[in-house]
Parts: C-alpha cells; sequence; structure tokens
C-alpha cells in the first residue's frame, strides 16, 4: 500500500485529499503547515507527498527544496489555489514532479499520483539493475586503516605483484580483491575465485590445473583449471591456508615458471595470471606447524594487505549501515528506512564477532522485521 503525504494548511482541503486517496486503497497521512510536514518527511518514508504552496511558517517552495535535499527520489506534487503559468514553471524548475491547481480535478489528481508513484518503483528498479550491473562493491569507510588500504590498492593495483590479504572471517577480504583486479591492466580479463577451504584436498588439484579424460575413474572428459581460465586475468585464491602441501607444491611451481600441467597430463601449459590470495590464518604460524611452505609464502607475500575487523573500525558502521539500508532496499524494491541515532549507537556498541558479513546480515534483518525507522529496541531484540 502506496504512502502518501498531504500538506496542507486548509483542513477542509486535507479532509477531502484524505478521503479520496483512502478510497483508492493509499494510506494516507496529513501535515498542517510545511514546519509539520517537514519533520514527517523526516521521520518516515513516504511514497509521494502532495504540497499547498501557501503556508505558514513554512511555504510549499521551502519543504520542496528542503525535502530534496533529504530524499531527491520522492515525487513531490505541488497544489494551490493562488498560482499560475509562472508558479508552475518554478515550481517544477526547483524538482516539482507536478503542479495541480485548486480545486482539483479528481481525475488529473488520480493520474498524476499514479504517474508519480511508477515513477518511485522505476526509480527503486533502476538502482537494483544498477547495483546487479556494477562490477564491485563501494569499499566503504574513513577510518585511517580503510584509507591506507585505498591507497595500498590504487599504487599496487596497476602492477602484477602478487598480494596477500589477511583478516578474519568477513571483514571484506573478497572486496579488495577485486578491487584490485578492477583497477588493474587486466580488468578486460576474468577474475576467477577458488575458495579452498570449500574443496576437499584430493580434488583441489584437478580444480586448480584441470585434468585430462581418464586420469582419474570420474574423469570422464578434459577439464580445463581455474589457472587456464584466469589466463590474461587473476586468479583468487580464497583461504589459501586450507590448501593442501602437495597443491601448494605445484602452484609454487606455476608461480616460478609461469607453467601449469593437467591432472594426468606431461605437456605444460603456459599461463599469465596474476595471483591474489587471502587467508584468515596466520601463515607464518602454519609454516612453523609444517601445514605451509614458506617459500609460497614469500612466494605471494610481495605485498600484504591486512583488513582490520569490524570491532577495529567502528567509526565506520554508521556509514556501512547507512550504505546496507540503501542497497538492501533497493534489492527489495522499497524506499530506504530511517534509523534513529540511539539504535546506531546500539549497532556501534554490539560486539561483531561476523564482521561486515555479520552486519549486513542485521541490518537486512532490521529492515524486513522494524516499522518505518528502526529504533534502538529493534536492534536490542533483533541484532
Amino acid at each position: 500500500m502506496a504512502s502518501i503525504l498531504v500538506i496542507d494548511d486548509e483542513r477542509s482541503i486535507r479532509n477531502v485529499l484524505k478521503d479520496i486517496l483512502g478510497n483508492e486503497g493509499y494510506q494516507v497521512e496529513e501535515a498542517a503547515d510545511g514546519e509539520e510536514g517537514l519533520k514527517k518527511f523526516k521521520a518516515a518514508t513516504y511514497d509521494a507527498v502532495l504540497c499547498d504552496i501557501k503556508m505558514p511558517k513554512l511555504d510549499g517552495i521551502e519543504f520542496l527544496q528542503k525535502a530534496k535535499e533529504i530524499n531527491a527520489d520522492i515525487p513531490v506534487i505541488m497544489i494551490s489555489g493562488h498560482g499560475n503559468i509562472d508558479t508552475a514553471v518554478d515550481a517544477v524548475k526547483k524538482g516539482a514532479f507536478d503542479y495541480i491547481s485548486k480545486p482539483p480535478d479528481l481525475n488529473r489528481l488520480l493520474i498524476t499520483i499514479r504517474n508519480a508513484l511508477d515513477r518511485t518503483t522505476l526509480v527503486l528498479e533502476t538502482k537494483v539493475l544498477k547495483k546487479k550491473v556494477a562490477k564491485v562493491q563501494e569499499m566503504i569507510g574513513n577510518t585511517l586503516p580503510i584509507q591506507k588500504i585505498k591507497d595500498t590498492i590504487e599504487k599496487v593495483a596497476p602492477t602484477d605483484a602478487r598480494v596477500l590479504i589477511t583478516g578474519e572471517n568477513g571483514s571484506g577480504k573478497e572486496l579488495v580483491a577485486r578491487w584490485l583486479h578492477e583497477k588493474s591492466a587486466r580488468s578486460a580479463n576474468p577474475i576467477i575465485e577458488v575458495n579452498c577451504a570449500a574443496i576437499p584436498s584430493e580434488l583441489i588439484e584437478s580444480e586448480l590445473f584441470g585434468h585430462e579424460k581418464g586420469s582419474f575413474t570420474s574423469a570422464i572428459k578434459q577439464r580445463i583449471g581455474k589457472f587456464e581460465q584466469a589466463n590474461g586475468g587473476t586468479l583468487f585464491l580464497d583461504e589459501i591456508g586450507d590448501m593442501s602441501l602437495s597443491a601448494q607444491a605445484k602452484v609454487l611451481r606455476a608461480l616460478q615458471e609461469g607453467k601449469i600441467t593437467r591432472v594426468g597430463g606431461d605437456k605444460e601449459i603456459s599461463v599469465n595470471v596474476r595471483v591474489v590470495a587471502a587467508t584468515n590464518k596466520n601463515l607464518l604460524k602454519e609454516v612453523e606447524a609444517k601445514n605451509f611452505r614458506l617459500d609460497l609464502y614469500h612466494r605471494l607475500g610481495v605485498i600484504l594487505i591486512h583488513m582490520p575487523s569490524l570491532n577495529e573500525r567502528k567509526e565506520d558502521i554508521p556509514l556501512l549501515t547507512e550504505y546496507f539500508l540503501e542497497v538492501i532496499a533497493a534489492e527489495y524494491g522499497q524506499a530506504k528506512k530511517n534509523i534513529a541515532k540511539k539504535a546506531m549507537e546500539e549497532l556501534q556498541q554490539h560486539n561483531w564477532t561476523g564482521n561486515i558479513r555479520e552486519l549486513r546480515n542485521v541490518v537486512e534483518r532490521l529492515i524486513i522485521l522494524s516499522g518505518k525507522e528502526i529504533m534502538a529496541e529493534d536492534v536490542k531484540n533483533h541484532i
């Protein structure tokens, strides 16, 4: 059900509009002047606004300008009994969706509102499509560690230097890898991801290097491995600390010689691949425990980037939360929800063991389960 805010200093006009729109199935809220209307506009999200021009305290044009600063996507339809062509043109120039004279013609009013609501839907759908088409998500944050990481990416991405990204699960290591690829000369070619922790040790070599038909029982046809798929692009080895020692030896050889051999084959295949690796483990401790090769660690770690946990960068939580509120609302085809100051403070006080991934899940949960505005009580109940 679409929600419409009606702002007019004449009670009779408000009552008429509320009855008309209510009969059409719209949810209507009223405000008696521009100031009250602006407070309601800030506190909740509406699908459209009907606003008188001549009002006490804050006139319609002033409301329009302030509303556009708060949320430019919500259509504002101006209504006035004192208007002329110049007034209408001025209102539209300042961002009004349309202008209707009083007393409003019923059919024109309803058509204008439907067109305004259709526009709102199109804006939301466009945002969803843009997010889907966008190659890489934004890297959100203003804290010093994040600024340093962004600077490092700018310097390192244009080179072919191998990069080792460390950090806790959910801290954003994959995003760093994708930005390194996006800003490199290889961006026109693919970035191929391999989750080393998700592939059984007996299959990791086939996954990385491919295999020839008949090389083992289930090898019913030739398979091209991830190294060959990433040729000319970037190979992202996620959770490389979980890779078997035998696979590590072959990866080391591929990095040293730029050549691979498929499982069951004897032909050497040249590959031109930039390798970016990531892990949530301390690889030097894994070396001491003889679970990871020291020579491979040095091959991978030409450039080291450490992603801080969310608990180490809590100043970024408001920025991240606002970003997720917008992105998730667009994915659902909804208007963005506002979050109260106290609710944001509750988020900042939480211990984020799941890092940014956990924060996104919590924001999605709050969007689904909270009312028009996310309050502190919502965070306490649903975090």
